[in-house]
Order: C-alpha cells, then structure tokens, then sequence
C-alpha cells in the first residue's frame, strides 16, 4: 500500500470516529412509546440510559406497584399505564378510580392475544369504552408474533380484528404494538380507513433482521403513514434502546424529517403534549 493513500485511509477513520458522537449530540429527543417495568430493577439506571439516548419521556406500563414506584423515582419521565394481566381483566371500577385520581395516563400493554383472545372480543369493550370516555391512549398487542405462550394466537393478532371496535369508539387513541407486524397490507387499510390509529415500531426493531424491519417500515411509509409511526423498544431501556434507535437512524430511505417524526413528533401529537413541554424536551 503507497504511503500517502494509507496515510488518507487513517485520516477517513478518524474523521469518522469524531462524528460519531456529534451525530448522536445532534439528535433530537425521543419518546419511547412501549417500555416495560422490571422489579427490583434501580429506576435511576433505567433514567440514565434513557438520558444517554436522549430519551425525553416513555409510556410505562407494569403492575400497579411498580409503575407507581418508577413514576414517583423520576417524575415527569414515565407515562404510567397498567398492564393488563394475559388471563382475567382489570377490575373496571378500580381502574376508572385510579385515571380519575390522576395516578394512571395510559392503559395497557393490552395482552389478551396471549389468552388467545381477540381485540374485538366482548370482554375488551368496557375498557375501549373507559378509554374513549376518558381520553386515554390505549396500547394493545396486535400482531402475528409474540413471546412463548402456549395459549397466544396468531389468528388473535390480525389488525383488521380491530374495525368494529373503531367503529363503536371514533375517538378512542390506541396504537398497534410492533406496527401489526407482519400483517401489512391489514395495516395499511387500516390506517387509510382510520385515521385515529397510530403504532408503535418496539420489538420488530430488534427482534427480526434489520433487512427485514426495513422493508415493512418502507411499506408504511410509502402508503404515506410515517406520521402515524411511533419509536419504542418493548424492554428494559438499556439492552434494547440502543439497537432500537440504530435501527431507525440506519434507514437510508427515512429524511431527517421523517426520522425526527418517529422519535418524538408523531408521540408528542398523539399523546398531545402541551407546547410547554415540547419546549422544554427540546431545550427551548
């Protein structure tokens, strides 16, 4: 190798090894829409990763106890939302207690494909109603992947289940974990008849291939609905946020715009965040 292109070779890497971090300086904040709580796991290091990444706030869901124990741990931060248990459902006197306490902002990760039980299933009802009523934003499971579970049903994830429930409830704010994975074409239509639906992009962004994740997300986006597309991770922050957020930046076929949507816009329009608070995530 000739001295001077070796020498120009060095230069490249180091040039790229110093952008690196003026890129990640450069982005801005970031609303995960679908993070889980751990028990017994030190709420300050979960609010440090989220930090590192410019995690501005994340729609919490878990047990009522330990969303109200990371809640009071960093205020401001979590989105507290209850997650409702695969077998049986949440006392619905109870609950509406606590959304008009102010204690609870979200409802779900709804799970009842888990139980093999459909979006549209008699049993979901009062809860979309209770949603709607309150305007709550409302997070289910609906796609054709899930962790092991032998009662979990694919047949239980197609998005289109969830027609008659938007048709009864036209102001409900609910959003598709994963995208309604893969089932994009049902998506699609849904997004187009419904406008109220938005969706969370978690888990598929790291637990299928990146050249896979790719593809659906460019099929979204192509049908025109990348202002309905929402960042998540569906974890713990600092084993899948990194990999999450790689994902996103990694897809050439995105703008900044459109980039800059998925991370916090479309979250800060569906959860109707005060321009105050948009202000100050944005260090204005």
């Amino acid at each position: 190798m000739r001295p001077h292109y070796f020498i120009a070779v060095l230069t490249v890497l180091a040039l790229s090894r110093v952008t690196l971090p003026v890129q990640a300086q450069q982005r801005g904040p970031i609303i995960d829409m679908h993070l889980h709580t751990i028990p017994d796991r030190n709420v300050q290091d979960e609010v440090a990763a989220m930090d590192e990444s410019h995690v501005v706030k994340a729609f919490l869901s878990g047990s009522l106890e330990d969303v109200y124990s990371w809640t009071a741990a960093a205020p401001g931060r979590f989105i507290p939302s209850l997650l409702f248990p695969v077998f049986g459902f949440p006392n619905l006197d109870s609950l509406r207690a606590e959304y008009l306490a102010g204690r609870l902002h979200g409802m779900g990760e709804i799970r009842s494909q888990y139980a093999g039980i459909p979006p549209n299933s008699p049993n979901l009802e009062p809860y979309f109603a209770l949603a709607e009523e309150l305007d709550v934003p409302v997070l289910i499971h609906t796609l054709g992947a899930g962790g092991p579970s032998p009662t979990f049903r694919l047949s239980a994830g197609r998005p289109l289940l969830l027609e008659e429930v938007l048709v009864r409830h036209p102001r409900l704010r609910i959003y598709l974990e994963g995208a309604g994975y893969p089932f994009l074409h049902d998506m699609i239509a849904l997004m187009y008849q419904y406008p109220q639906i938005y969706a969370d992009l978690s888990g598929i962004t790291w637990r299928i291939p990146l050249e896979a994740f790719h593809e659906y997300l460019r099929g979204l986006v192509r049908a025109g609905y990348g202002e309905r597309l929402m960042f998540g991770t569906d974890g713990p922050t600092p084993s899948q946020l990194p990999r999450a957020v790689e994902a996103i930046e990694s897809a050439s076929f995105l703008t900044d715009e459109q980039k800059a949507d998925i991370f916090y816009n479309n979250a800060a329009r569906f959860l109707r965040l005060s321009d105050e608070e948009i202000a100050r995530h944005h260090g204005r």
